[in-house]
């Protein structure tokens, strides 16, 4: 009993010895992995296996100035035309290489600062992968510029196609007969037409009558009061000069909003009512609402004056509302 005891406990510690060195075998079988993965995967970036540094002769310490300085001497020893022989110039064309990409990396800070942590933690491989060819694929422009650019380009297609719409509107004006004689009359009144008859023999009938297009066309932009989407573009209404006044913008657009109108129609009002708008103040809130009350008030005195009205609560009154019944 007792010997069997202690062959099933020989044969437990063999056991467990045994697991033991499986566990430690396979955990150096995965870190030689990782590390023979590591070497692999940073081979294709940056220097390679070569140190950036050690290539351009300098330390981590080097300033960018000391890196650029590196770069010009070995540029300029080891740049294919300062070489003859064929094999010569191969193996200074691939040195010049190496030269020029790692003053690639080092010279940018950022760049410089991925490198520098790729040195410090090479166990981490898939994520100097990510960093390296993210920063090479990034794109190098400023994103302020591509923003000014942006708003330009826009600022200048809106500008034109406004400026196309107005000028199809004059010209659709410009063969309507109603605003062609209008203006006509006008240029005659005013005497804008050439009636110098020595300067009208030497001219075309195609000159005369682009001459007397381009009076009608003056008279009727200056004449034709052409608003919403065909108005004639301003300055003001450019991308930029909205981005630039947008505070204006939004304060004016609260003050119409307390009016409860927009600027085409204030526009559209009569003189005494835009007089009376000014003289109240009507553009502060409190006071709009008053005078919006005060209206109210008359509009209900005079529906109580109107005959029609009286007629139409008499009849309410009579015979209520009117109701519309299907019989089976």
């Amino acid at each position: 009993m007792c010997l069997q005891h202690v062959v099933v406990h020989c044969c437990d510690e063999s056991d467990g010895r045994m697991a033991g060195m499986r566990h430690v075998f396979a955990l150096m079988i995965l870190v030689l992995a990782a590390i023979d993965g590591a070497s692999a995967m940073v081979e294709g970036l940056y220097c390679g296996k070569e140190n950036c540094y050690d290539v351009l002769g300098i330390t981590r310490d080097s300033t960018k100035s000391e890196v650029s300085k590196a770069y010009r001497q070995l540029a300029r020893k080891y740049h294919p035309d300062m070489h003859k022989a064929q094999e010569a110039k191969a193996a200074a064309e691939i040195k010049f290489k190496e030269v020029a990409t790692a003053y690639e990396i080092l010279k940018d800070s950022e760049s410089r600062a991925d490198y520098d942590y790729m040195l410090d933690h090479p166990e981490e491989y898939y994520s100097h992968y990510y960093r390296y060819y993210r920063r090479r694929m990034a794109p190098k422009v400023d994103v302020r510029l591509v923003i000014a650019v942006t708003i330009t380009v826009v600022s200048a297609i809106q500008y034109f196609s406004a400026h196309q719409r107005y000028e199809s509107a004059i010209k659709y004006f410009m063969t309507v007969p109603k605003y062609r004689h209008k203006a006509i009359d006008i240029a005659t009144k005013e005497g804008l037409f050439n009636t110098d008859k020595k300067s009208i023999r030497k001219m075309s009938k195609a000159q005369i009558k682009e001459e007397e297009e381009a009076v009608i066309r003056s008279v009727l932009e200056s004449n034709m009061d052409i608003r919403g989407g065909y108005a004639k573009p301003g300055v003001m209404d450019i991308l930029w000069v909205q981005l630039i006044i947008l505070p204006y913008t939004i304060w004016k657009y609260g003050k119409w909003k307390n009016m409860k109108m927009g600027e085409n129609q204030y526009e559209a009002l009569e003189d005494s009512e835009k007089t009376q708008h000014l003289k109240r103040e009507l553009w502060i809130r409190s006071k709009f609402l008053d005078w919006q009350k005060e209206k109210e008030e008359e509009m209900k005195a005079q529906l109580a004056e109107s005959a029609k009205y009286k007629a139409y609560r008499r009849y309410m009154k009579n015979h209520g509302v009117g109701r519309m019944t299907f019989e089976d």
